[in-house]
């Protein structure tokens, strides 16, 4: 890794011994936040951003920065598998040639996913189908996801995992594995309770809802799972946040409430978009612009509209039925 210096530093000092370096993704979310974090051992990297040049570029830059060489990383641990996570992973380890960590269930997902390419349009292209999604705009999302997969490689090869309630010392610190399920099945987040500093991923993030998605490969019950995750984390005596996307959080406690009223005034609004009956599709059309969507977004917004419709199933204020073309109905 040949390091040149970057005009303007994209590194900011969060805590004692973390660093934030804001990385650019190719999207209208145009940033993921990852951190390096110091101590006697070394430094640690949490999460990696897209492979792509641009992130490289910052990268590089934030390393020289810091005067970081490929000696002083300790250990590469991610809080979940999604590209924008996990997409310089291998780039970071064939430079320094330390293990990446992730929960067993992530690292499951990632090589499901990513390595044996599980995602493959034609893999899919039912799952869109019974979303009652047009397939001129399954194939261009599809298409997309395949595009996502290339910014992932090179693969990382010495994988490890990180249980759920395991101590991870980083940055001269004590964390605690927190599963943080809903965003993604075993995502992880890192709680220091002497310091009342959270590494929170994307569980809880300002301005932005974290996207509840209903995948392919999903465990049952995402938004289930996430809004029993978010009262559970909402115990947690949090000074400082720092999440994998915009600002740092310092109102632990009243974000996630925000983040709860916001469920469940989606979900009412799911509710009434089934009408007199409706396909996921038709209702994601009634509740986002699509027109205003790119096919990177729409693919978001009806795994998102299905997570809350399914919510509303299990809750029994909906019916689905239907095999070719799932189709809901008010109870």
């Amino acid at each position: 890794m040949n390091i040149k210096t970057h005009e303007k530093s994209a590194v900011t000092l969060v805590a004692t011994d973390i660093y934030q370096v804001r990385l650019p993704l190719p999207f209208r979310l145009n940033h993921v936040n990852c951190y390096l974090l110091r101590d006697d051992i070394g430094w640690t990297i949490v999460d990696t951003a897209l492979n792509w040049p641009d992130a490289k570029a910052v990268w590089k830059a934030a390393l020289a920065e810091l005067s970081i060489e490929a000696d002083d990383i300790h250990q590469i641990v991610l809080t979940h598998m999604h590209p924008d996570h996990i997409g310089l992973a291998g780039w970071f380890q064939e430079w320094c040639g330390k293990p990446v960590y992730l929960s067993p269930r992530e690292a499951e997902l990632a090589e499901l996913i990513w390595v044996q390419h599980g995602w493959k349009p034609e893999d899919v292209m039912g799952w869109w189908d019974r979303c009652g999604v047009p397939r001129e705009v399954s194939t261009s999302a599809a298409a997309e996801t395949d595009k996502l997969r290339t910014r992932t490689f090179p693969h990382a090869t010495d994988v490890r995992t990180i249980e759920y309630g395991e101590r991870v010392r980083m940055g001269g610190r004590d964390f605690r594995a927190i599963h943080a399920p809903g965003h993604s099945d075993g995502q992880i987040i890192f709680y220091c309770k002497a310091d009342k500093v959270l590494l929170s991923g994307d569980q809880v993030l300002m301005h932005i809802t974290p996207n509840i998605g209903l995948w392919p490969m999903t465990e049952e019950a995402p938004l289930s799972r996430y809004l029993a995750s978010l009262h559970q984390l909402a115990s947690l005596d949090v000074a400082t946040a720092l999440p994998g996307h915009r600002r740092i959080i310092e109102d632990w406690a009243g974000r996630i409430d925000e983040l709860l009223i916001h469920h469940d005034e989606r979900l009412g609004h799911m509710r009434e978009a089934v009408g007199k009956s409706a396909s996921a599709y038709e209702v994601t059309a009634r509740v986002f612009p699509l027109d205003k969507l790119s096919p990177h977004e729409v693919r978001f917004a009806v795994a998102e509209t299905l997570a809350h419709l399914d919510y509303l199933v299990r809750e029994g204020e909906l019916r689905r039925e239907g095999d070719r073309v799932w189709r809901y109905w008010v109870v």
